[in-house]
Parts: structure tokens; sequence; C-alpha cells
């Protein structure tokens, strides 16, 4: 993959879920394909949203082909598959952005993301994620070098933890 996600952001959301989404991000999803739309899922462990150009949903389904191959002989593997593939393609949904890149977060998104009047953008390589920043803050599992990242964008909005 030649155009990586990677960087922070904080942006406000406002009461019908609309907020830009970061022009570094928009960049990379506009070198990756033609389309203006970004895909929203429920991250598979973590209590935020995950977020992709379109086009990368073709190879998150061959890496989760590639893994059920690799437990074909797993007892119950076939069911995982199915639970797993449905999670990945049939809880997500596309959202275009216009011009200046704002999008609308479909409610549903916003609540399984637990997403309220901020946005926390972080690059992860292949996606990226979309946190609130409060429970970023909160979460035990990520790395306090992270959570500097965090702290520090929310200090250049004049908010403290």
């Amino acid at each position: 993959m030649d155009h990586l996600f990677q960087g922070s952001a904080l942006n406000a959301v406002d009461a019908k879920g609309r907020v830009s989404l970061p022009a570094f991000l928009r960049s990379v999803v506009e070198r990756r394909g033609d389309a203006r739309a970004i895909v929203l899922a429920k991250h598979a462990l973590l209590p935020c949203l995950e977020a992709y150009d379109p086009g990368h949903a073709a190879t998150k389904h061959a890496k989760m082909e590639r893994r059920a191959e690799k437990t074909e002989t797993a007892i119950g593997s076939d069911l995982d598959t199915a639970m797993a593939n449905m999670m990945a393609f049939g809880a997500s949904e596309d959202v275009s952005y216009d011009k200046s890149g704002r999008i609308v977060i479909p409610p549903m998104m916003k609540m399984k993301g637990k997403i309220e009047d901020l946005a926390l953008f972080v690059g992860t390589g292949e996606t990226f994620l979309i946190w609130n920043p409060t429970l970023f803050l909160e979460d035990e599992r990520i790395p306090e070098d992270m959570k500097d990242i965090a702290r520090f964008r929310m200090s250049e909005r004049g908010i403290t933890e």
C-alpha cells in the first residue's frame, strides 16, 4: 500500500453529527481512489470507529479470507468466518464528504463509536480511527505517548481533561 493514514487531529462534531474530515486523511483517500467517501465501521476490539477508503474493503476481505484459510481445520471456523464477515461488511456504512471535507457520521455509527461533541482522528496505516477523546484518554490500553498527543490536540482547542 503506497499511501498510509498517519497523524492525528481533533475536530468538533455538531448536533447533527457533522464533522470535518482532516485534510491529511482526505488526501490519502483521494490518492487511493477517486471516490470522495470513506467507510465507517465499529472497531472490532476498541470503543471507537474504524474508517478507510472504499477501495480498502477488498484488501480487508482478502486478509480475512487468508486468516480463515489458516484456521480452516478449527471447529466452528465457518461460523466464525461468517460472523467476522458480517461484522466487517454488514455493520459498516459508506459516508461521502463534500468539497470542504465535511462528513455526517450516521446516527448508528455515532452511537457505536460513542462519538459526542469532539472526534479524535488517529491514523493507523491502512485505516484510521475516530475516537471520543475522553474515552481515548480513559482507555488503559492506549500508550501514554498517544494520550499525550490527544491532550495536546485538546489543549490546542483550549480543552482540558
